[in-house]
């Protein structure tokens, strides 16, 4: 959050806050273990982070989405309004395709967790994140690409 423009009005404490609010929802022991928890937080914080780019980038202001390159991006909380418009997109459509590997997307993108982190919460091996990983970055390049290309 810290190398975003000056104005920006989500901070990282206060999209932790509305995680939690969002996670807890008056009942607290609803997850059945640690990888639930982290699978649910990252939900919630792609939620908040979609809602907050679509309310900074309406047709109304005058922004328009652009073209990104994956491999630049690191978290969400980093990323620009539009290009996390983009990016939701494209793993909108990657989640009908391979709901797993769209979920180690939401894992390492949105809550930042490394590979031996998002393995566990998988209950997959590191070897098979990574696996996942690399593909999962090339489709949602290619994706992206087909979306700013007016796709």
């Amino acid at each position: 959050m810290a190398h975003q423009a000056q104005g920006q009005t989500l901070q990282a404490t206060a999209l932790v806050h509305e995680a939690y609010l969002r996670l807890i929802g008056g009942v607290r022991d609803r997850w059945q273990d640690r990888s639930h928890f982290f699978r649910a937080a990252a939900e919630a914080m792609r939620c908040i982070l979609i809602d907050n780019a679509r309310k900074k980038s309406c047709w109304k202001r005058g922004v328009r989405l652009e073209r990104v390159e994956l491999e630049g991006l690191q978290l969400a909380a980093e990323t620009p309004p539009d290009t996390l418009l983009v990016v939701h997109e494209a793993l909108e459509r990657f989640t009908a395709e391979d709901p797993t590997k769209a979920e180690l997307v939401r894992l390492r993108f949105f809550i930042g967790l490394n590979q031996a982190e998002s393995a566990q919460a998988l209950g997959l091996s590191e070897p098979t994140v990574k696996r996942y990983w690399e593909f999962s970055r090339a489709w949602l390049l290619r994706e992206i690409r087909v979306i700013a290309a007016g796709g």
